[in-house]
Parts: structure tokens; C-alpha cells; sequence
């Protein structure tokens, strides 16, 4: 039998779905040289059949710079949100999203010396930057929960915000120490450090929907576990749930997909902050309808700021991180106020 939230969750779906491709498309087909929709159609559909596409149809901007892009954009997009409203719903702190642990100011820091050392990896470009931030990213991890765990044996929230919160901020002492010191790369590190997904290819999609698959199945698999979180962990405890081991199975999976997509995007704020609690608004707090909506409401938000920061300024484009950080600082903003009201 399908029940009434069933058919809610299968609606939005559906109608997320199509926002989505239709933002895509838009992307797709917006920018410095503006290619019309029709074109941009019969460039993907021959290209998905094999067929020859027609002359005069700019075929290497939409399938080698464009399509690329947008879709790595929209797997960083939906990973980042994901991971907000999991560590949203884990820790019951609505100030939490996938950098609250620290492990992304880890993977910046991680980036941030190979740029500075120029760590490279033979036929994998940026395989060298990658590697170190996946690497930082997971030792960065390793590293707090050790000294949550001395701090508090029972890993509790406010332990691991506590130890994440001091971390990323000697992480970010570090990269400025860094950047002080390699003044030759220092437009490749303050770019980078802002977080853009320009150049990236089909090579860094197959890793981000990789990672993206993996991790994302596991987190929406703890929806209910999520779900017994926010009515405290001891009940959650009470209920039925192992409060340590699905804390740390949510956290280790947060932390690799926020390591992956720092490694390839660099750092991008606000996303896995403000978007759940945009979607919250339209789902509930249900985990089990929020975490599949704020894929797709992330991915959608991460489009449109990437499509700002391409032709906002044309020809000059922007760090993606500073769109998000723009927009993002005032959507929290009235969220917050919106909730004091309803208080």
C-alpha cells in the first residue's frame, strides 16, 4: 500500500528531477558564447545515439567544456547538501554542515601543499592535489576523533564540534603560513582556496559519481537512525539504535565524499549549510524525505551560482565560492530570522 508520504517523496522527486535537467540544460546553453537550446538538444541526443552532429553546432563547447562542468558542479552541489543534512540531523545543531568536523579544512590544507610543493602524479591531472586532500582529509579525521575520543570516551556532540571547530582553525592558520611562504603559486592557491570547478573533465565526473554513489547510499540508508537522533541520543539509544557505530559509520562517509569534492572544487561554503534548511522547509524534518530532496536542492543551488559566477562579470569569471558565500550569507540570514519569528 502507498502511503500519502510515499506519494509525496515520489512527487518530489519527479518534480526535482525536472528542475534539475532543465537547470542543466540551462547551463549548458548560458555563458560567454550563448549557444541555442535546440543546438545544445541535438548535440547531446546524437551524441548519446552515436550519430554524426550536424555542421555548425558548437559541438566542443557543449561536450567538452560545458557538459562536463555542469555536471561535476551538480554531483559537488548534491554531495555538499547531502552532507549538511546529515550532520545537521546527527549532531541536532543546525549551525553543522560537512565542515563542521574539520575534515575539509583538512583536504583544503592537504591541497594547499601539494599546490605550494607541486605534488603531481604521472597521467592524472590534478591526481597529485587530489591524492594529498583525499589523504589530509582522512587523516584530518583520524586526528579529531582520536582526541574526542581522549576528551570523551563516548564520542559525544559536542566533544567532536568542540575538537573540529579548533582544527579547522589551525588548518586555516596553516594555509596562510603556507601561502605566506609560496608566493609563486599564490594565485593558483587563493583561487583554488575559493573553490571553482572550471577545467575539470569527465575523469573528475566518474570520480565525484563514484564517491557520490558509495557514500550517498550509505547516508541515505540512516535515515530512520537520523531520524531517532533528533529526539536525543539517548533515546535514539533506548529505541534501539547503536548511537556509537552509526555516528561513526555517518561521519567517516561525510568525511570521504567532503575530502573528494574539496580535492576537486576546493572550498565552498554555505551550501551544506543553507540548503537543508531550505529543504526542510518544503519536506519536514523527516530524513527520509529530506536527505533524497537536498541532493537534488543542492545540486540545482550549486548550478545556479556556478552559472552566476560564468557570466555575472563576463569575460571575467568568479570563484564559485564567492557566489555561494554571497548568496548563502543572506538566505541564512532570513532563515534565521524567519525562525526567531516562529518562536
Amino acid at each position: 500500500m502507498i502511503t500519502r508520504s510515499d506519494r509525496f517523496s515520489w512527487r518530489s522527486c519527479v518534480l526535482f528531477s525536472f528542475a534539475l535537467v532543465c537547470v542543466m540544460l540551462l547551463c549548458i546553453c548560458a555563458g560567454s558564447v550563448s549557444i541555442p537550446l535546440a543546438d545544445t538538444l541535438t548535440a547531446l541526443w546524437n551524441t548519446l545515439w552515436g550519430l554524426e552532429v550536424p555542421q555548425g553546432i558548437s559541438k566542443n563547447i557543449i561536450l567538452n567544456v560545458r557538459l562536463p562542468r555542469v555536471l561535476n558542479v551538480a554531483l559537488v552541489g548534491a554531495a555538499l547538501s547531502l552532507c549538511g543534512a546529515a550532520m545537521q540531523g546527527l549532531l541536532r545543531n543546525p549551525l553543522a554542515d560537512g565542515s563542521t568536523l574539520g575534515v575539509s579544512s583538512g583536504a583544503a590544507l592537504g591541497a594547499v601543499a601539494a599546490l605550494a610543493l607541486g605534488v603531481k602524479l604521472p597521467g592524472i591531472p590534478d591526481g597529485g592535489v587530489m591524492l594529498t586532500a583525499m589523504a589530509s582529509a582522512f587523516l584530518s579525521l583520524v586526528l579529531i576523533l582520536s582526541l574526542a575520543y581522549v576528551l570523551d570516551r563516548s564520542l559525544s556532540t559536542h566533544s567532536i564540534i568542540l575538537i573540529g571547530v579548533i582544527f579547522s582553525m589551525f588548518a586555516s592558520s596553516v594555509i596562510n603560513l603556507i601561502i605566506s611562504f609560496a608566493q609563486e603559486h599564490i594565485k593558483s592557491i587563493t583561487f583554488w582556496t575559493m573553490g571553482s570547478l572550471s577545467g575539470t573533465g569527465f575523469s573528475h565526473t566518474r570520480i565525484l559519481a563514484a564517491a557520490l554513489l558509495a557514500c550517498g547510499v550509505i547516508i541515505l540508508r540512516y535515515g530512520r537512525e537520523l531520524n531517532a537522533f533528533a529526539i536525543g541520543e539517548d533515546n535514539a539509544r533506548h529505541i534501539g539504535v547503536n548511537v556509537k557505530k552509526v555516528k561513526l559509520i555517518i561521519l567517516i562517509t561525510v568525511s570521504v565524499l567532503i575530502g573528494i569534492c574539496v580535492s576537486i572544487a576546493g572550498s565552498i561554503g554555505f551550501v551544506g549549510l543553507v540548503m537543508p534548511h531550505m529543504t526542510r522547509m518544503l519536506t519536514g524534518p523527516n530524513h527520509k524525505r529530506l536527505l533524497p530532496t537536498a541532493l537534488f536542492s543542492g545540486a540545482i543551488f550549486l548550478l545556479l551560482a556556478d552559472l552566476a559566477a560564468r557570466t555575472l562579470l563576463s569575460p571575467v569569471e568568479l570563484s564559485i565560492g564567492v557566489v555561494t558565500s554571497l548568496v548563502g550569507a543572506v538566505a541564512f540570514i532570513i532563515i534565521f530570522c524567519q525562525t526567531r519569528k516562529a518562536r
